[in-house]
């Protein structure tokens, strides 16, 4: 192994550098050694020339060989030096070489883990295919009804089956949506089984929409004039489900107009682009019901449908007392008996969604005329969270939403300033 082929090599490399000082000192030694006899040859010879009976000739003749070779020595020393740190470099050299090729090789090792990882999946699939009943569609002239026909006899009667269990399966979704289409105040909201949960959730809603942005966990992604959006990044079970929450000032309009469109299901579809159906499955009041929508397929998803309840209320007056008024939409995901969720084609979303708006007018108030559109400033909070459902790659969701969110936000307010613009102010 690499990493083992490493340490190895290091362990040498420290053994290398204590050797190098080893012998660095014990060539100094020696060098001074033959240094201090040189200087001693040299200040006997420059005395004053005599020489003591008792000297030893020979001894003189050893030191002045000795130091006839010092300076031979120096450039040994010199030389031993240089060559020791040049492989101390060359060992170093080794070390980079071999880190590199540890990266090149855990890249490799992690690309064939990943292969691996997708192979899996893929024979897991396989396996599931497997166990399901065997279905063939095929399409082209060459399979088409006829005397010329490629397709088995058990193979067409299987396409046909299929294509008519999916159109058995639709009409009786569409029946399903036409029965439990109620008329207004069918159901009375004070005994209602949401009735609990719709005040519980509204009020936390509009708590949660009159808090702040500016604690440092918003990230503003999108600015378009006087609107801002912001995200929190967030993820269940590798979906990604990033709370919104949008703030915006339209002129022009009350809250109570801006909220009253936002909530009406008999407009929804003048606003809402992405609806292929709408069903209100109960009214619990005149503001209070339950809500099946199916909207339309974006290719290459899966189609998705949502059951919720929508609320509408005035904000009472202590809870927003800079404004004139305040009101607040409310939506949040529920159940229906008769409509079981990710029940056929579709998948269900699962959302929470709260418009609350503010309406603040002008001094024209405090001098006793009557107040128009110019005099009108409606501040809008918009949050959002919204489970896809099924799975979907987290970057293509938060690109889509980066793109779709701050559109429908312009697109909806501009609606609801020309439906009302020719109007009376209602507040």
């Amino acid at each position: 192994m690499i990493p083992c082929a490493m340490s190895v090599v290091k362990e040498k490399m420290d053994e290398m550098e204590t050797f190098r000082d080893l012998l660095v000192k014990q060539v100094d030694s020696l060098q001074k050694f033959f240094d201090t006899c040189k200087d001693t040859f040299s200040t006997e010879k420059d005395g004053d020339g005599s020489e003591s009976p008792n000297s030893d000739h020979k001894m003189k003749e050893q030191l002045a060989v000795a130091a006839a070779q010092a300076f031979d020595f120096r450039g040994e020393a010199l030389t031993f030096k240089t060559t020791s740190a040049g492989v101390l470099i060359a060992l170093q050299h080794c070390l980079d070489i071999i880190s590199q090729r540890e990266d090149l090789w855990r890249k490799k090792l992690e690309k064939e883990v990943e292969k691996r990882k997708k192979i899996e999946e893929l024979y897991k699939g396989s396996e599931l295919t497997k166990q399901r009943p065997k279905l063939t569609i095929m399409s082209g002239p060459d399979y088409e009804e006829g005397p010329h026909s490629q397709i088995g006899e058990e193979e067409f009667f299987d396409a046909v089956e299929a294509g008519l269990d999916k159109l058995d399966q639709e009409q009786l979704y569409l029946e399903k949506l036409r029965q439990n289409s109620v008329s207004e105040g069918q159901t009375k909201a004070e005994t209602h089984r949401l009735t609990s949960e719709i005040e519980r959730i509204t009020m936390e809603q509009l708590q949660y929409a009159q808090s702040g942005v500016e604690d440092g966990v918003w990230t503003l992604f999108a600015e378009d004039g006087e609107m801002r959006m912001y995200k929190r990044e967030e993820e269940i079970d590798g979906l990604a489900v990033d709370p919104l929450k949008a703030v915006h000032t339209v002129k022009g309009v009350t809250a109570r107009e801006m909220c009253q469109h936002f909530y009406n299901p008999d407009v929804r579809f003048e606003w809402e682009t992405t609806l292929e159906k709408m069903t209100v499955l109960e009214r619990l009041s005149d503001a209070a019901c339950v809500v099946l929508q199916v909207h339309k397929k974006v290719w290459p998803a899966t189609q998705r449908d949502a059951l919720f309840w929508s609320h509408l209320r005035k904000v009472p007056k202590d809870m927003c007392r800079d404004a004139h008024d305040a009101w607040i939409v409310c939506n949040n995901s529920t159940e229906h008996p008769n409509f079981p969720s990710n029940n056929g084609k579709f998948i269900r979303v699962g959302l929470t969604i709260c418009l609350m708006c503010q309406t603040y007018l002008d001094s024209s108030e405090e001098n006793g005329s009557p107040p128009t559109r110019d005099n009108l400033t409606c501040k809008i909070t918009y949050c959002a969270v919204v489970n896809p459902g099924g799975w979907a790659p987290t970057s293509v969701l938060r690109a889509v939403y980066k793109r779709e969110y701050p559109k429908f936000l312009k697109k909806f307010t501009q609606y609801v300033f020309e439906k009302c613009r020719d109007k009376p102010v209602c507040f």
